[in-house]
């Protein structure tokens, strides 16, 4: 083991269990923390509205009118909006604690994985709010199709699209990172 702290030395081979992969450069483990940061910005914002916004429900007057279920949804669209902000701000405290330990790496890793929960709980909370204005609006069968609707949606535009867009765009792919890092354009 490497006493910098970034884990295995090259000549170490593979962890039990786990294939070989090429360590990345850092200079693509920073632009890989770079675009992460900007795509949780957009995310944390919209997701601070929400908490805020849902934070507030309670205070107004027709709160008191709302049947059980709806209160009961409405805790839950609370907490998972929560939860999505734990999610999504995860990363900036996984940089924190562990700043200067030289593991961008483990930060990048990790950041994605939390971004992408976040994600999947932000679609799963809109369409939760989106169930319950449904419910309060027009009706509780309305309210099931709605919220359905929303969350076919939303996973179709942030999971099945990109996909979708990936299988079926006949241009190249970019080169890989490290070919790009030391120049090299690769086979």
């Amino acid at each position: 083991m490497s006493d910098s702290g970034d884990g295995p030395d090259p000549g170490d081979g593979p962890a039990p269990g786990r294939p070989h992969r090429a360590q990345p450069s850092q200079r693509t483990l920073t632009r890989n923390w770079e675009e992460l940061l900007q795509e949780i910005r957009v995310t944390q914002t919209g997701v601070q509205i929400l908490t805020g916004f849902l934070l507030t429900v309670p205070f107004s007057q027709r709160f008191e009118q709302l049947s059980g279920f709806q209160r009961g949804l409405y805790l839950a669209v609370l907490f998972g909006s929560v939860v999505t902000t734990g999610l999504v701000v995860a990363p900036v405290a996984f940089h924190r604690m562990l700043f200067r330990r030289r593991r961008r790496e483990l930060l990048v890793e990790s950041g994605n994985r939390l971004a992408i929960a976040g994600l999947v709980m932000l679609a799963v909370t809109v369409s939760g709010v989106v169930m319950l204005v449904v419910d309060i609006v027009v009706g509780a069968r309305e309210s099931f199709v709605a919220g359905g609707l929303a969350l076919a949606l939303l996973a179709a535009l942030w999971a099945g699209l990109p996909r979708l867009a990936d299988r079926l765009d006949p241009n190249p792919r970019n080169a890989a990172p490290e070919a790009e890092d030391d120049g090299d354009p690769g086979p």
